[in-house]
């Protein structure tokens, strides 16, 4: 029996549950000591359309999804059409005979068709077939021994705001539904789970360590105009915004909500909007009026498939360059690309900092992989000694003991200048979208033009001696460099470790740090390496052509994707034999 290396999917249609299913039975896993990955993938539709939840589970830390599937419990014929082909040869497909799903193909392909009547068991159970993925849940648990206390753990958890009633009748469906699945499929199936000791660990996406992150950093205001897949960010800051003292706005449109920070950060808050990349074109014109008067906000902006609405729920990392030279006129920003949920909370806070330290824009790029696919994490993973660094902000005091004029955009060997908040007289100073003199001033005058666009552009130059180098996995002599951003850090991951296992030497290199481009330290990491493969979610190789723009690095070939399927580690490594 293969024991703790497994994967499952619940699949079926929107409204039947399928994300709250596999939610509810990653975190029963994790509570057994074991650890998940989580792949979630849905349609642009409120009700209909082809859903799942993939869980992959390991006794050891999972950087990414699995293609083959072990248990797959379909909701609908749809999903068995869909997936049966990845279920493993022995592999189960637990479904409901009420629902005719045709067997026909099962044996063909080496699938075990494990039927139980979940929709038998909820109504006889709880009373109302809705609960038939509740039974779901307690099926997959009882065909692989995990423990059904834990699962009733959970279960008492997610339905105890709906009172007892509600709570006791899930109770009954899921425990009726994992003693079918054990007493009458279990004896015959090849895999199992079980569990281990382990610390406690919480199990956390992308976009919720984004939002802790920026907690954490001293967010005092979001706006924001929903817009997938980086709405949670949002959500999440509102439900915990009276305890916090945040003041979130759920603005008319992405125009408004970037205006709406400016307006915050220009009176000393820590401001940030969330957005996806067709909201983030609209707040380009907001972006330059943030960098002419040099105020510092956040924008994170969650990736998905373009041009215009694209495919809104999918996943892609297509933004690079858009966010790296989206301008009129140029100015400067930091882009920064987080790739692990680690990295999103450290870029969350990050980001604050350097946007009050420089006095311009900070861009996070996330992506909709990262942002919805959970892993387990141990409560201790993120630090929660943050710093809050200011910059070149004026006290009270200093402005008390200023004798010459205040100049707001006084030049600076550094391109950064002091800054004071409104509202002490002893720093008045207007607020102008146009070009304008050190005091604030409009100035047609080209001098002073030269003067303070090299200001305002040395802020890049300076910036770029603290960008963080490349992180680099694995030995430097690896016959294979994998280079990348983002989240197809995690799939690269664990594809090297499959090489690994067939006796093959691979490395990883992740630029995290990508605007401005810290140059010496990309060459440095890259100069003599193995064979260079870019892997990329993008048609075109951005970072690859950023690199062959500013650095000597000339990748050998590159491995992408822009099906709006995420990378995943088989998939690198078939394009890896065709381009080596």
């Amino acid at each position: 029996m293969s024991v703790n290396d497994m994967t499952f999917k619940f699949a079926g249609e929107a409204g039947q549950g399928v994300e709250t299913t596999g939610r509810g039975f990653a975190k029963a896993i994790v509570r057994a000591g074991l650890h998940v990955f989580g792949l979630q993938d849905y349609h642009s539709r409120i009700r209909g359309g082809h859903n799942f939840y993939q869980i992959r589970v390991a006794p050891q830390e999972v950087h990414s999804h699995d293609e083959r599937v072990h248990v797959l419990l379909p909701f609908t014929q749809v999903a068995v059409n869909e997936h049966l082909r990845e279920v493993v040869p022995g592999g189960g497909v637990i479904y409901d005979p009420a629902l005719a799903i045709d067997e026909s193909a099962f044996s063909e392909l080496g699938a075990r068709a494990m039927p139980v009547p979940l929709q038998q068991i909820a109504l006889a159970e709880g009373g109302d077939v809705v609960m038939a993925n509740t039974a779901a849940t307690g099926a997959a648990g009882g065909l692989v021994g995990l423990d059904l206390e834990i699962i009733s753990g959970v279960i008492r958890e997610g339905f105890g705001k709906k009172g007892g009633p509600v709570g006791d009748k899930n109770l009954k469906v899921a425990t009726a539904a994992y003693q079918f699945a054990r007493g009458k499929h279990a004896g015959e199936f090849g895999f199992g789970l079980r569990g281990q000791k382990a610390p406690p660990r919480m199990l956390i996406s992308g976009n919720d360590a984004l939002a802790m992150g920026a907690l954490m950093g001293g967010v005092k205001f979001v706006a924001g105009y929903p817009m997938t897949p980086g709405s949670p960010i949002l959500e999440w800051l509102t439900e915990r915004s009276a305890e916090y003292g945040i003041v979130t706005k759920h603005a008319e449109d992405e125009i408004a909500a970037v205006n709406m920070i400016i307006g915050a950060a220009q009176m000393g808050a820590r401001a940030l909007t969330t957005t996806s990349g067709g909201g983030f074109c609209l707040m380009v014109e907001g972006l330059g009026l943030a960098g002419m008067t040099e105020v510092p906000i956040v924008v994170i902006d969650v990736q998905r498939p373009g041009p215009a609405t694209g495919h809104a729920t999918r996943h892609e990392q297509g933004d690079l360059l858009f966010l790296i030279y989206a301008a009129q006129g140029e100015f400067p920003r930091i882009v920064l690309a987080p790739g692990t949920i680690q990295q999103c909370y450290e870029a969350g806070y990050r980001a604050f900092n350097l946007a009050d330290r420089f006095q311009c824009p900070v861009l996070i790029l996330s992506d909709a992989f990262l942002a919805h696919s959970p892993r387990d994490l141990e409560l201790d993973a993120f630090d929660l000694n943050v710093p809050i660094e200011r910059g070149e902000l004026l006290s009270e005091q200093d402005l008390d003991q200023q004798t010459s004029p205040y100049l707001r955009h006084a030049v600076t060997e550094s391109g950064i200048s002091p800054r004071a908040l409104p509202g002490h007289p002893n720093a008045v100073y207007p607020i102008s979208s146009d070009e304008h003199e050190p005091n604030g001033h409009i100035c047609e005058d080209a001098v002073t033009r030269l003067q303070q666009m090299d200001k305002r552009m040395r802020k890049l130059e300076t910036a770029r001696g603290e960008m963080a180098a490349p992180l680099e996995y694995g030995p430097r002599d690896a016959e294979i460099t994998f280079l990348t951003w983002g989240s197809t850090l995690g799939p690269l991951l664990s594809a090297v470790d499959m090489l690994g296992a067939e006796g093959k030497t691979a490395r990883v290199v992740q630029v995290m740090d990508v605007w401005p481009l810290p140059v010496e330290k990309v060459e440095a990491a890259l100069t003599g390496s193995g064979k260079l493969i870019a892997v990329e979610q993008n048609y075109s190789g951005q970072l690859a052509t950023l690199l062959r723009a500013y650095t000597n690095v000339r990748p050998h070939a590159l491995i992408n994707r822009y099906d709006g399927r995420p990378m995943s580690p088989e998939f690198i490594l078939r394009r890896l034999r065709e381009v080596i």
